[in-house]
């Protein structure tokens, strides 16, 4: 076994370095993999990229829903960032070790930002909910203001309940094995190696995913529950079809999301038995929303479409069309 060993202060022998093998069960040929991961990579950057030079130039879209969309492709970008470069490192150039401070960065910051696109997705549910079912006092309530308090909260509750993970998992010792059957470091993968205790790793792990991700799809649930009866009293058939179209991307995305959520959650119970499947719904789970999130939009948002061939020099072509 590949092991990086030091002395601490303490005597007890403790690893400097964690390796990343990868994909369990298909390493000999996992190298295969880069090509979709890659090209689903570019995509994320990309197509995030356009949505946020699209909504920067075009003044029609400086609207809460859109700053909104803008903060989900940041999101989106930090969060694809922060997993695939490393992943195809170890596929491409077999760059399969990792510090533990950059273990433990890396686990801060997946949490954080699986964590704020959840609650993207609930400011999101809010917006939606605050146009439909209380559509005149929408503009005094939604305003530019509202969109940066949000988000800030967002951002500081987030930024500050995910701290005690990597916190947790650095007190730990690691003095026997260091090799992760993984090609990320994951919270309970990482402390899995610990040589001590790590029933608060595994407290707060569950605590952090019911206060924050349960409490967020709870949120969204119930605003779309309540959006859905206020349409339902709409006299007009093609008023209730159009305040339904104006959810339809956000309902898709956040269906998409929290499903994932739990698909992983449950597979992950399964582990021993399947070990290859959560880990790769896991990394799926981390890529194709950011390159979904752009795509769903832009099929579905008129004012996205218009702005996008506006950006490419296509308005015209279309226009004269």
């Amino acid at each position: 076994m590949d092991t990086t060993l030091s002395i601490t202060n303490n005597s007890m022998i403790q690893v400097s370095e964690f390796i990343l093998l990868g994909f369990p069960g298909i390493h000999e040929w996992q190298h295969w993999l880069s090509l979709p991961l890659s090209l689903l990579y570019l995509l994320a950057l990309g197509a995030n990229l356009l949505i946020l030079i699209t909504i920067y130039r075009e003044s029609s879209l400086h609207q809460p829903m859109y700053q909104f969309l803008g903060v989900l492709a940041i999101v989106d970008i930090g969060l694809a960032t922060t997993i695939i470069p490393k992943i195809l490192a170890i596929f491409w150039f077999d760059n399969k070790a990792i510090s533990l401070s950059a273990c433990f960065a890396q686990i801060y910051a997946i949490h954080t930002f699986m964590c704020m696109e959840s609650g993207i997705f609930l400011c999101m549910a809010v917006d939606r909910y605050v146009a439909i079912c209380y559509p005149l006092r929408y503009p005094t309530i939604v305003t530019e203001a509202f969109v940066i308090k949000f988000t800030l909260s967002m951002i500081l509750r987030n930024g500050l309940l995910t701290i005690p993970v990597p916190v947790l998992a650095a007190q730990r010792h690691y003095c026997s094995k260091n090799e992760i059957d993984h090609c990320l470091c994951s919270n309970l993968g990482v402390t899995s190696l610990a040589c001590d205790d790590i029933t608060t790793n595994k407290f707060y792990q569950l605590f952090l995913a019911w206060v924050m991700v349960g409490s967020d799809m709870g949120l969204v649930f119930a605003s779309y529950a309540l959006i859905i009866r206020s349409v339902l009293r709409l006299k007009s058939a093609e008023a209730t079809s159009k305040a339904l179209s104006t959810c339809s991307s956000h309902v898709i995305l956040i269906l998409f999301f929290y499903t994932a959520i739990v698909v992983v959650s449950v597979t992950h119970l399964a582990r021993r038995r399947f070990p290859l499947v959560p880990i790769l719904l896991n990394v799926l789970h981390s890529i194709i929303p950011p390159a979904l999130n752009p795509m769903v939009y832009a099929l579905r948002t008129q004012e996205l479409r218009v702005g996008f061939q506006r950006l490419l020099g296509l308005g015209d072509t279309e226009s004269r069309k």
